[in-house]
């Protein structure tokens, strides 16, 4: 497939046969691809979180299906669709809050219910297309967001939703890039605790690119935004309901609310793959736990111990919280007064 994008960063890179994933979980200090001839592996790489993000675990997931055609097409071609439809439940069990990781499956799934006279081109292709959508998306949201950017002094973002979180370019980044191009900019980025995407995703994909940013403690957001530094928060997402309530990385909720007490208005930047039509309060989410080691120190790690975690990988912001939502198909701006039917109508 061929990229339309300058930049140098590639979360996932398609060989034919193969899965690249660029393990995140080694930024910034090494640059290293696993590669994957299954959907096993993939399934792996996602649940482990060498790739993150909503729309790239979707991207990944096509891929695994694909992968899971070629090995069992080839194995036996007759007898090969169930084989594939236990690795498309695999890979459904690999991360609960991103819907995109579903709507990618039931793509694959609705094309795998055709009669088909070449599985594997056909799977292939879509899963191209799949990531080839994303990366277009990504430019097209960058520029509408920019578009409500102008004139802003100061921005910050959460995590990293960029181009190692999609299939190239960004949502929230792809954003700040675009406004990056056409004026001067002060950035600021939150750690993003416990995994620190912030500080070595985010700020790694800046470097990359050259743009200046800024980062601080997740701690310090309510300071910044008090001594007047910042307009807006431009955040991605890995599920959005029906009435424009966000789930994305724990730590949002609380900067939304932040932004409220100071004025600071909120975007949020994601494709309609990743809105959930089926959902229409963010309250039916399901919010993933992840292991408490993650977040626990070792010294606590041990049987009997009175210390315990709780951490939850995402949290939820209600739409009445959020100024804006962009999507590829356009911006929805207070979502709290009649949701993303407008977005819908559009789609339909």
């Amino acid at each position: 497939m061929t990229s339309v994008l300058s930049t140098t960063v590639h979360a996932l890179q398609w060989t034919g046969t193969h899965l690249a994933v660029l393990d995140q979980r080694l930024l910034p200090e090494q640059l290293i691809y696993n590669y994957y001839n299954d959907a096993i592996g993939v399934t792996n790489a996602i649940t482990t979180m060498q790739v993150r993000g909503a729309p790239a675990i979707g991207i990944a997931a096509a891929y695994g299906v694909a992968l899971s055609v070629i090995q069992h097409y080839q194995q036996n071609p007759m007898q090969w669709q169930q084989k594939v439809k236990e690795d498309i439940a695999l890979l459904a069990r690999s991360r609960p809050t991103a819907v995109n990781l579903f709507w990618a499956l039931e793509q694959m799934t609705a094309l795998l219910a055709q009669p088909l006279n070449d599985p594997i081109k056909a799977i292939i292709t879509l899963a191209e297309k799949t990531h080839s959508d994303d990366i277009a998306a990504n430019l097209t949201m960058g520029e509408l967001g920019a578009d409500l950017l102008t004139g802003a002094k100061g921005l910050m973002t959460h995590c990293n939703a960029g181009a190692l979180a999609t299939g190239g370019y960004g949502t929230a980044l792809g954003v700040l890039r675009s406004i990056c191009q056409r004026q001067a900019v002060s950035i600021y980025m939150g750690e993003t605790r416990p995994w620190l995407q912030g500080a070595r995703l985010t700020a790694w994909e800046f470097a990359q690119e050259g743009i200046p940013a800024t980062l601080i403690a997740d701690s310090a957001a309510a300071w910044l935004m008090k001594s007047s530094a910042i307009e807006w928060i431009v955040v991605g997402a890995d599920r959005i309901t029906a009435r424009g309530d966000v789930a994305n990385k724990i730590g949002t909720y609380s900067l939304a609310v932040l932004a409220k007490q100071h004025d600071v208005k909120v975007m949020v930047v994601a494709p309609t793959s990743t809105i959930d039509w089926s959902i229409e309060n963010g309250a039916d989410i399901a919010i993933e736990q992840r292991p408490t080691h993650e977040l626990l120190p070792s010294y606590y790690q041990h049987e009997g111990s009175l210390i315990d975690a709780w951490n939850p990988v995402f949290d939820v912001t209600p739409a009445e919280l959020i100024t804006a939502i962009v999507t590829e198909r356009g911006v929805v701006m207070n979502p709290t007064l009649l949701g993303l039917q407008g977005i819908k109508n559009e789609i339909l």
